[in-house]
């Protein structure tokens, strides 16, 4: 009679993870990044509406037929497309890629996606030497830090604010007691401005202020008024380091602006004096948690700016700097979505007497 042979001692950790998998999950998230660029690059998602052979999309492209078969089907495996029982197998865009993804798509934010990948791949490609030398402090000039920003607000900052930012604002002002008492508001570093206006559509009784660089002022400008809300909102060009931001706001939004400006501690007192007595002020702003994992979904997104010496601050400080500047009524709500990486919304007070 054959003898059933004996588990070996070790058997049941077989299939346990290998101490090294992180740094191989890491190594193989990037070569996933460069997939979404390349096929955003190719504009495979436009073409990925209904189920489509590789084949079929290779040749309306192009492209190699074999490249492509591959290609779609690591897209399949990182969740952006689907796809049927067929040999060989057809895909189609998942939600994700449809809503987001396609060029058409009200929602596109595939400009922003590959900026924001040629930007952490710049980044990472230079680590070692900055190891080695360091990183000279961020030098740019206001009009150049104006071009560029403009530039950002016309396509990859307007993407995400469409896409992510501006129902985030709405939702988050409309769980707040003061929402539909606000009158007068200021968006600090606004952008393309369309947070200021998707508020100004919530609220009707709110008129206010996108302060930007002027370039990026007039961006701003063109939205408003495509919106026909001239009446209401204005766009204001000027340096918020140097120049008058205003005065006498209800709510003043300020959405990842403070990591760009020259002195903090300055900044909020300045906001403080914006705003009328009692009034509101919103800061959605990363903060690095203490928490590792959190802070894994931060760090490496900030890693550029704090090299450069910008703001990045830890959890928490935020609101007490906030409280030091005169500040009441703190609150922080923490892990908000936003693009790219979650943040916290710092909400503050000016006390009324």
């Amino acid at each position: 009679m054959p003898q059933r042979s004996q588990p070996h001692p070790q058997a049941q950790d077989l299939g346990q993870s290998h101490p090294l998998q992180p740094c191989w999950d890491l190594q193989l998230g990037g070569l996933g990044a460069d997939a979404l660029q390349a096929a955003l690059d190719c504009g495979l998602f436009d073409h990925l509406q209904h189920f489509t052979p590789a084949e079929r999309l290779a040749d309306r492209l192009n492209l190699d037929r074999h490249s492509t078969g591959l290609v779609l089907e690591l897209l399949w495996s990182l969740a952006l497309l689907e796809r049927d029982a067929q040999q060989p197998p057809h895909y189609r865009n998942l939600p994700v890629a449809d809503q987001h993804l396609h060029s058409a798509a009200n929602q596109y934010c595939g400009d922003a996606l590959q900026f924001r990948h040629r930007v952490l791949r710049h980044t990472g490609s230079q680590l070692s030497d900055y190891l080695r030398n360091g990183m000279a402090p961020a030098a740019a000039t206001p009009t150049a830090m104006d071009s560029a920003w403009a530039n950002a607000a016309r396509l990859q900052i307007a993407q995400e604010q469409r896409a992510v930012t501006r129902e985030v604002a709405c939702a988050l002002l409309e769980r707040l007691p003061e929402c539909r008492h606000l009158q007068r508001m200021l968006d600090l570093g606004g952008g393309p401005g369309l947070v200021a206006i998707a508020l100004a559509q919530a609220l009707p009784d709110l008129h206010g202020v996108v302060f930007e660089y002027p370039e990026t002022a007039a961006v701003a400008h063109g939205n408003i008024e495509h919106a026909r809300l001239q009446q209401r909102l204005q766009a204001r060009g000027g340096d918020l380091n140097e120049d008058d931001i205003g005065s006498e706001f209800d709510l003043i939004w300020c959405s990842s602006v403070l990591h760009f400006v020259d002195d903090l501690p300055a900044m909020l007192r300045r906001l403080y004096a914006a705003l009328r007595p009692g009034g509101l002020l919103v800061c959605c702003q990363a903060e690095v948690p203490r928490e590792r994992q959190a802070a894994a979904q931060v760090l490496p997104y900030y890693l550029h700016m704090r090299l450069q010496g910008r703001h990045v601050l830890e959890e928490g400080d935020l609101a007490q700097r906030l409280q030091h500047a005169g500040f009441n009524a703190v609150e922080q709500l923490s892990g908000l979505r936003f693009p790219v990486t979650p943040v916290n919304a710092v909400i503050a007070r000016r006390p009324r007497g």
